[in-house]
Formats: structure tokens, C-alpha cells, sequence
């Protein structure tokens, strides 16, 4: 808390976000949010050179201003003096203008990388004392509690994920989520500037964003700006009626999330879902606020000039305003033009999901969403691959990527086979591993740019039934005294190690195949139960060979000249066999080859 001065009428400034700002942005219009009892009633005034105040704008809550102010280009950073002033009272506040000093990361993602998503609570606690503050206990016996992962944990495993072949990390919501019962996921955000301080600090973070690049990897940061926590410092005092949707009151969303494109939904069914709240403890934010529009906007700048993070996965996309979005895509990458954001757009149609993305035309309004997430073809395979049953789920994998002409640009789609919403990939069932190799071998060549979930590479399991804490288990060596370190070959079982050493051979691959990375992609529709598609880029054509019978089965050549063309001859990436590709090949039962082309 800041005072101006010990009598009854002094001025009181008890929160001032964001906290800073730096010069020589491209955008070079500030809103600075003022905080403190009756400080509405205050007079301000700024001096210095290169900004200027062009509004003071006094809330419905008189314990709110919005100070906006123009920073000039060439403005010199230094403190920039707030000037309050009521009656005889007078108060300066000195505000932090930095300079742009670190112009590394924003690099964005794209084909080329491989997303591996973190639950941060939940893959490896490195410091013990950060577990129980706060007064919520760390609890490993409950699946809903906190466990006590942090991002010190994460740094100390860079290593592990960069040996697996990954390009980017990506972290689940690691802001402060000051809940009663701690909210271990991080989806009820109390403090939209602040890291969880168990999860460890501001400072911390950006140095495992640093660390993250110095090993040429990227980071991928979790936002939601659809809702906050029940908990957040302004719930009890917010600067307007219109801050929280329905005016405050709790109202359960319906999850109509067609609502939005649909043409024969109603008004209130639409209304309902954009501003309805997840539940009680997440109370929805209404973006139509002029003044909260420009709060969240600016907060996801702020995150990206201060860490430098390279992406960002929007939580709820859909739930929140479609002019907001699109402001806040723009006004993201005007200002960071290689950045990349991926929005959570859970639809069971392919149709809706392109619907958000940039340029479609599908939407009478521009959405400027680069990247839009593929929940259909999720959906379709993890019911279609299969290990046992000679069911033809080709078929349908392969009719959902042939709607792809719905999408504007279906090689920037996020692509994956779970997440910490869904039941896992991986089967309890399992006695071998062909579906997970089909899986793997099938989402690290599709076009898009695929995501795995942690703990895949090591065979980790867990239902949606036996609810989300069971999603997001701890993986096994991230603790002192775990049974397994499940980050070491020796703490694997063979099995897997065999499933870990897939993938990391696929990955690996991955990253010098120009084909799979930057190249188009064409297939053919399954038949006798083998589907197969190519990768070509320029001199480069990888051919994948998938096969959903329960038998051996014999493939004839003859049918795709379109991928094989002058070459002669196929080396499988994984066993390094080679096979020509001018006469037949052998297809084990359920299973795939990966194969690089060659004369």
C-alpha cells in the first residue's frame, strides 16, 4: 500500500497495473489502472516528455481511475510521475517507463514444432517449500488437491524434453490462483500479473523462458481471458456493474458453443452461453467493457514483452466475445508479427473450429486467428485406432482430413491425441504397443502442428470417468522418494523405454524432415482397411503407410505415383529397412511405416 501521508484524508494508491511499461512500442497508447478507496475523487496530472495524458476516465466505482496516455516515439525511459492531487492533499506516484532491452523470443510456432503441454502442478516439484503456502496444503493422495509441481521442477527437466525431440513447452495456466482449496490446474486466475507463488515467481519465470530458448526451444504460455477466480482482488469490489457478466450474479453457461455461428440459435440460448459462468468459482468477464477490453489486452502484451514467451493457447475461446478476439489477435500481432496463438475451439465438427480461424469465409467478420484446434479429428482417433479389433477407422480418419478445404489454412491447425481435458490417449488395457505407434507415427506426419501431452512418452494413463485430477497425474520422478524415475531409462519399464525410444526417434526425425514440416500433404482413401498419404516438400517425399487389419497384408504400389513418382525405393524411419516403392510391399497387421523416399 502507498500513501501520500499520515492524516485521515490522505491519498491512499493500494494497486497500479500493470506495473510498468516500456518505451518504444509500436502501439504507443497506455492504459494504466489506479486502485484506492475514493481515489475517483482525485485530480491527476502528468509531466514529462514524450507522453501525454489524453484521458482520465473515472469509474462507476470511485475506487477506480483508468489513466490512458500516448508514449511518443523516442521517449526515454525513466519513472513517470502520476500526480494526484484533492484539496491540499497531493500525492506522486512514479511510474516505471523501461526500455526494450531484450528482444529475443516471440518467435512464434508452426508445423515445424512439436507442442509437449505441462500441467505445472503435476509434473516435478524441485522446491518442497513452495507446497503449502498460503494455507492450502499439498496433498499426493488426492487427485483434486495440489501436489506441489513447480517451474523450477520444469527447468531442472529441459534437458529430458529436448533428448525427446520437443521444440516447444507448453505450460497450463501458471498465474496466481489464490482459491480456497488451491485450484492446483490454474484456470481460476486471482492475479492476472502474478506467477502462483507456488509455483514460484514472475522472476523465475522469465528465466525459465531464457533457459528454455538458450536450449532452442520455445515457450507456449496457457491464458484465460474469459473468466478470473471468484478469489481475484476486484471480485468484491469491481469498478463497474458491468465488469462481471450478468451483472455479477451467477448464471451457469449452457456450453451451446455453436451458439455463436449458428443461424437458427436464439438470442437467449447466445446469450446465455457468452455470459454464463464456468461455475460459481469462475465468474465470467465481460469483454464488451471498453476499459476491461484494454485491461486483458494489454496484460497479454505485457506477459510477452516481459518473459518473451514465443506463444500463447487461449483458454475457452469461443465463450468470449468475437470483436474483443479480434482485437486482441490484431493488436497482438501488430506489435509481435512472427507470434502465434492457438484457441481453444472444442467443436465435434471440423466446420465450426475453421469457422474461428484467420480469413475464413465462413464468418462474416474476419476472426484473425491464426491457429484454430483440430477436437474432430482428436475425437476420431481416439475411438478409431485400435489394437485388436479389425474395425476399417481409416475410413473415417480419413474422411474428417478430407473436409479440409473448410479450413483457410489447414497446415497451421493444432493437432493432437489428447490434453488435460480428455481421457488419455493410452489404454490401461494395452499389451503391446501397436496403437500407440499407429497414433504417434500418424499425428508427428499429418499436416498441422502437433501437440503431445506429458507423460504419453512414458505409456501414462488415465478417464475423463475417473475425473480430471486423474488426467493429470504426477509423472513419476518428479518427486523425492518416488517409487519410478520415469525421466530415466532405468526407472522404465521395457516396455516403456520401447515407447519412449519411438518417439523420440520420430521426433528427432521430425525436426530435419523438410517434407512432414514445411511440405503439402496429399492421401488416398483407404482401402482393405490401409490408408496412405504423402509429405512432399520440393526433393523431399515421405510416405506413411498405415494398415487397420488384424493381418499382414500385401500393398500394390501401382496407385500411388502421385507421392512415389521418380523414386524408387523407401526407407522406413524407425527400423531403417528399405522397400521399393514400384512393385509391393508387406504391411505388418496393425501396422505403419514411415518411409523417406529415394532413388
Amino acid at each position: 500500500m502507498i500513501v501520500a501521508a499520515s492524516h485521515a484524508k490522505a491519498i491512499v494508491i493500494t494497486r497500479v497495473e500493470p506495473e510498468n511499461w516500456w518505451t518504444g512500442m509500436k502501439n504507443t497508447a497506455l492504459q494504466i489502472l489506479v486502485y484506492g478507496p475514493g481515489i475517483g475523487d482525485s485530480k491527476l496530472t502528468i509531466s514529462y516528455p514524450g507522453v501525454t495524458l489524453k484521458e482520465v476516465v473515472n469509474a462507476e466505482n470511485p475506487n477506480y481511475v483508468f489513466v490512458y496516455v500516448n508514449i511518443a516515439k523516442g521517449t526515454k525511459a525513466g519513472m513517470l510521475p502520476l500526480r494526484f492531487s484533492n484539496g491540499q492533499d497531493k500525492f506522486t506516484y512514479n511510474y516505471p517507463l523501461k526500455n526494450r532491452t531484450d528482444r529475443s523470443g516471440a518467435l512464434g510456432f508452426n508445423a515445424s514444432d512439436v507442442l509437449y503441454l505441462i500441467t505445472p502442478d503435476r509434473f516435478a516439484n524441485s522446491k518442497p517449500e513452495n507446497d503449502n503456502l498460503e494455507d492450502v496444503a499439498a496433498n499426493r493422495e488426492n487427485p483434486n488437491s495440489r501436489h506441489g509441481g513447480d517451474l523450477d521442477g520444469i527447468a531442472k527437466h529441459l534437458d529430458y524434453m529436448k533428448d525427446l525431440g520437443i521444440t516447444t513447452v507448453w505450460l497450463n495456466p501458471i498465474q496466481e490462483n489464490k482459491m480456497r482449496g488451491g485450484s492446483y490446474h490454474g484456470y481460476a486466475i486471482t492475479d492476472f500479473y502474478k506467477v502462483d507463488p507456488r509455483f514460484g515467481s514472475n522472476e523465475e519465470f522469465r528465466a525459465l523462458t531464457k533457459t528454455t530458448h538458450d536450449k532452442g526451444m520455445k515457450m507456449v504460455m496457457d491464458m484465460v481471458l474469459n473468466h478470473c477466480g471468484s478469489s481475484h482482488w476486484w471480485i468484491n469490489d469491481p469498478p463497474s456493474k458491468d465488469w462481471i457478466n450478468n451483472k455479477g450474479v451467477f448464471l451457469q453457461t449452457n456450453h451451446a458453443t455453436v451458439s455463436v455461428m449458428d443461424v437458427h440459435a436464439s438470442q437467449t440460448e447466445r446469450n446465455t452461453f457468452l455470459n454464463g459462468w464456468f461455475t460459481r468459482g469462475m465468474p465470467d468477464l465481460n469483454q464488451t467493457n471498453p476499459h476491461l477490453a484494454t485491461y486483458l489486452i494489454q496484460n497479454t502484451i505485457w506477459w510477452i514483452e516481459y518473459a518473451r514467451i514465443d506463444g500463447i493457447r487461449q483458454d475457452t475461446y469461443s465463450y468470449m466475445d468475437f470483436d474483443f478476439l479480434a482485437r486482441w489477435n490484431k493488436e497482438v500481432y501488430d506489435e509481435y508479427p512472427n507470434f502465434n496463438i492457438v484457441g481453444e475451439t472444442w467443436y465435434n465438427k471440423s466446420t465450426s473450429s475453421a469457422w474461428w480461424q484467420k480469413n475464413s469465409i465462413l464468418s462474416k467478420k474476419n476472426p484473425l486467428l491464426k491457429t484454430a484446434m483440430d477436437f474432430s479429428l482428436t475425437f476420431i482417433s481416439q475411438t478409431a485406432f485400435d489394437s485388436k479389433a479389425d474395425n476399417g477407422y481409416l475410413n473415417n480418419i480419413f474422411e474428417d482430413i478430407a473436409q479440409d478445404f473448410i479450413y483457410p489454412d489447414p497446415y497451421n491447425i493444432l493437432t493432437f491425441l489428447d490434453n488435460h481435458d480428455m481421457s488419455r490417449f493410452n489404454r490401461k488395457d494395452e499389451t503391446d504397443l501397436k496403437r500407440y505407434k499407429q497414433g504417434i507415427a500418424f499425428l508427428l506426419t499429418m499436416r498441422g502442428i502437433p501437440q503431445l501431452y506429458y507423460g504419453t512418452e512414458v505409456l501414462m494413463t488415465g478417464t475423463k470417468e475417473e475425473g480430471d485430477g486423474r488426467l493429470r497425474k504426477d509423472f513419476p520422478g518428479g518427486w523425492a522418494g518416488d517409487k519410478n524415475d520415469q525421466f530415466t531409462k532405468s526407472g522404465r519399464t521395457d516396455m516403456e523405454n520401447e515407447a519412449w525410444n519411438y518417439m523420440q526417434k520420430l521426433l528427432q526425425w521430425r525436426k530435419t524432415s523438410e517434407a512432414v514440416t514445411k511440405g503439402k500433404m496429399i492421401h488416398y482413401a483407404p482401402k482393405d482397411g490401409i490408408y496412405v498419404y504423402g509429405r512432399m516438400k520440393d526433393n523431399h517425399t515421405v510416405m506413411v503407410i498405415l494398415n487397420s487389419a488384424i493381418k499382414d497384408q500385401t500393398l500394390k504400389m501401382d496407385r500411388f505415383t502421385d507421392i512415389t513418382g521418380k523414386y524408387s525405393s523407401g526407407k522406413d524411419v524407425i527400423t531403417g529397412q528399405t522397400f521399393p516403392v514400384n512393385n509391393t510391399i508387406t504391411i505388418p497387421a496393425k501396422g505403419e511405416y514411415v518411409l523417406e523416399l529415394s532413388n
